[in-house]
C-alpha cells in the first residue's frame, strides 16, 4: 500500500513502533508507579497523590476485589467523575487482573442497566452522588460488589471531610439512596491493604477495556480494546507528542485532564500517556464551570492540554482565562469533534499555542491520525496516520479510491480493536476482510496523506464529542405515550457542534412538547436529549416505509 504519510513525518517520529515491549497495560501503570514513586501523579481540588500513593491505593483495592471471588476476566464497573478515585480504580481493576467497563456518571437508570447487563459486570465503584441511578436497576443486573465512593475520599482529613459536608449538606448533590451490602471506597482500599493482591497472569491478547459506544449502528455496544491495543496508542501518541514535549527526557510534563476519564481520548491520553510518562494530572471534576476551572489552571504550570473544540472556546471567551501565563504550554490537542477555524484562531492568538487537531474513536483506542505536533497554525485537516498506522479511503465496493476523492475512512493498526463486545454480527459489518476498521467517516486524503472528513456516512449525531444516535433516541421517544412516529437528526449548534432534534408524529392530539421533553429527560441523558421538538402531521419515507432522516435535514 502508497504511505503517502510517510514522507511528511515530523523528524524522530518513528514509522513503525513496537507494541510487543509491554505485555500489559497494568505492567505498564506499575512501571511508572515504582519509576516515579515520588512523583506528584494528580492533583485534584488542591489535594495531590504521589505515584506511590496511587500503588498503595490501588493495590488495596485490588486485592479486596480479588477477595469477592470474582474470576480472572471478570469486569466491574466504574462510574465516577475525574476525582483521585478514578485512576486508583482504573489501576486496581488492571492489575487484579479484570476488565475495566467505564460508566458515564450521568447516564440514567435505562443507560445504565443496558451497559451493566451487557458487558456482565459483577463489580462496580461507583461515586455517592449517582448511587441512587443504580439503586432503581442493580436487581436487575449481575452487579453483586459495590464499592461507593465519596468525592473528600482522597483529599485527606480535614478537607476530605469539609468537602463532603459541602457536597452532601450546602449543596445537596447527593440524593438518598439505600444499596445494601455496600462499602465505602476507603473502607475498602484498608481491607485491602491487609490482604496480598494476587498475581494475574494476563496477555496482551486479553481485554483491558470494555469501552461503550453506539458504533456505526447506534446500539451501545462495548469496544474490545486489548492490552495489546491500549499499549500501542499509548506508544504511537507519545511518539507523535514527542517534537513537541520529548516524552524521552526524565523532564515531568504538566497535563490538564479536564475531559472526563469515561472518555476514551482522556483515558489514553491523559490517565495511560501521562502516568507512562511520569507526568502529574491536574483533574478537573467539573469543566463545565468555567471560572472555577480557571481558577485551578491560575495555580498549575501546564505544558499539554488536551481539549475538545467546544471547551477551547468557552475558555478562549474567558477574560479571566486570557490573564494565565501561556508561557509553558507546549502543546494543545485537540479531538473528539472538528476543531472549527474561528476557535483555533482565536486559541492561537490567545496562548501561541496551536490546536493540533488528532481524530480516532472509541474501536481505535483512540487516536488513529494528527496533524504533527509542532504545528504552527489551523489546517482543516485531521492530520497523519500515526505510527504503525494505515488509513485507507474506499468507495461503496471497497476499493480504494484515487488521491483527493473522496470515500470511507478506513483504519487499520495494532490500537484497532478486536470487535464489538460479544456482538460478531456487529463486528462484521465495520471490519473488512484485509483487517481495516470501517469508520462511517467520509474523507479526502491529499498527496502528503493528510486527510479531510468531508461527511459522515452514518446518521451519527456528534455532540461535544460524544457521539449520539438518533436510533436510541427515536426507540425512546416511541415509548412515550402519544407518539406515533418519531425521527431525529443532528442539527448545527454554535456550541455544541451539532445537537438531536426530533421530529415527531403525535398519536394523541394533547400532546406538547413540555411532556416529550420531560419523558426524555428520564430516560436518556442530557447530551442526547433533543434541543429542539417539532411536531409534524407525517415524515418522509421510502417506498417501503422507512422514514428518511436525510430529507428532514436543512437544505443547504
Amino acid at each position: 500500500m502508497n504511505k503517502p504519510w510517510l514522507k511528511h513525518y515530523p523528524v524522530g517520529v518513528p514509522e513503525e513502533i513496537d507494541p510487543t515491549q509491554y505485555e500489559t497495560v497494568a505492567r505498564v501503570l506499575e512501571e511508572a508507579m515504582q519509576k516515579y514513586a515520588a512523583r506528584t501523579a494528580f492533583i485534584c481540588m488542591g489535594k495531590s497523590i504521589t505515584y506511590a500513593q496511587i500503588d498503595t491505593a490501588s493495590r488495596g483495592l485490588g486485592a479486596w476485589l480479588q477477595s469477592r471471588g470474582i474470576a480472572p476476566g471478570g469486569r466491574v464497573a466504574i462510574m465516577m467523575p475525574n476525582i483521585m478515585q478514578y485512576p486508583v480504580a482504573v489501576a486496581a481493576i488492571l492489575r487484579a487482573g479484570y476488565v475495566v467497563v467505564n460508566v458515564n456518571p450521568l447516564y440514567t437508570p435505562r443507560e445504565l442497566e443496558h451497559q451493566l447487563k451487557d458487558s456482565g459486570a459483577e463489580a462496580i465503584v461507583i461515586i455517592e452522588n449517582f448511587a441512587t441511578t443504580l439503586e432503581k436497576v442493580i436487581a436487575n443486573t449481575p452487579v453483586k460488589h459495590v464499592v461507593v465512593a465519596a468525592m473528600g475520599d482522597l483529599l485527606g482529613g480535614f478537607k476530605g471531610t469539609l468537602v463532603n459536608f459541602v457536597v452532601r449538606r450546602v449543596k445537596k448533590m447527593v440524593p438518598e439512596f439505600s444499596l445494601p451490602g455496600s462499602l465505602r471506597f476507603n473502607d475498602a482500599v484498608a481491607q485491602g491493604s491487609g490482604m496480598t493482591l494476587k498475581t494475574v497472569p494476563r496477555t496482551r491478547d486479553d481485554v483491558a477495556f470494555l469501552q461503550y459506544t453506539g458504533g456505526t449502528t447506534g446500539v451501545s455496544k462495548g469496544a474490545t480494546l486489548l492490552n495489546r491495543n491500549i499499549v500501542a496508542n499509548m506508544l504511537q501518541v507519545e511518539e507523535w507528542m514527542q517534537p513537541a514535549i520529548n516524552t524521552h527526557t526524565d523532564e515531568q510534563h504538566n497535563f490538564v485532564c479536564a475531559l472526563p476519564l469515561y472518555h476514551i481520548f482522556a483515558l489514553t491520553v491523559c490517565n495511560m500517556i501521562g502516568m507512562r510518562t511520569g507526568s502529574c494530572n491536574l483533574l478537573i471534576p467539573n469543566p463545565r464551570d468555567i471560572p472555577g476551572f480557571v481558577k485551578e489552571l491560575s495555580t498549575f504550570k501546564f505544558n499539554v492540554f488536551p481539549c475538545l473544540n467546544t471547551l477551547f472556546n468557552a475558555l478562549a471567551n474567558n477574560p479571566e482565562f486570557a490573564k494565565l501565563d501561556f508561557s509553558t504550554l507546549k502543546i494543545s490537542l485537540g479531538g473528539g469533534m472538528a476543531t472549527q477555524r474561528p476557535v483555533a484562531e482565536k486559541w492561537m492568538a490567545l496562548t501561541g499555542s496551536a490546536i493540533v487537531e488528532g481524530y480516532g474513536l472509541s474501536e481505535t483506542s483512540p487516536v488513529a491520525t494528527c496533524n504533527v505536533s509542532t504545528l504552527k497554525g489551523f489546517t482543516g485537516t485531521i492530520g497523519l496516520p500515526v505510527s504503525s498506522t494505515e488509513i485507507a479511503i474506499r468507495d461503496d465496493n471497497g476499493a480504494n479510491v484515487p488521491l483527493g476523492e473522496s470515500g470511507e475512512i478506513c483504519i487499520r493498526g495494532p490500537q484497532v480493536m478486536a470487535g464489538y463486545w460479544q456482538r460478531p454480527d456487529e463486528t462484521a459489518n465495520v471490519m473488512t476482510a484485509d483487517g481495516f476498521f470501517k469508520s462511517g467517516d467520509v474523507g479526502i486524503m491529499d498527496e502528503t496523506g493528510a486527510t479531510r472528513i468531508v461527511d459522515r456516512k452514518k446518521d451519527m449525531v456528534l455532540v461535544s464529542g460524544f457521539n449520539v444516535y438518533p436510533s436510541e433516541i427515536e426507540e425512546v421517544a416511541m415509548k412515550c405515550p402519544g407518539v406515533m412516529e418519531a425521527a431525529v437528526i443532528g442539527v448545527p449548534d454554535e456550541h455544541s457542534g451539532e445537537v438531536p432534534k426530533i421530529f415527531i408524529v403525535k398519536k394523541d392530539p394533547a400532546l406538547t412538547e413540555q411532556v416529550v421533553q420531560d419523558f426524555l429527560k428520564e430516560n436518556l441523558t442530557g447530551y442526547k436529549r433533543p434541543k429542539y421538538v417539532e411536531f409534524r402531521a407525517d415524515l418522509p419515507k421510502t417506498p417501503v416505509g422507512k422514514i428518511l432522516r436525510r430529507e428532514l435535514r436543512p437544505k443547504s
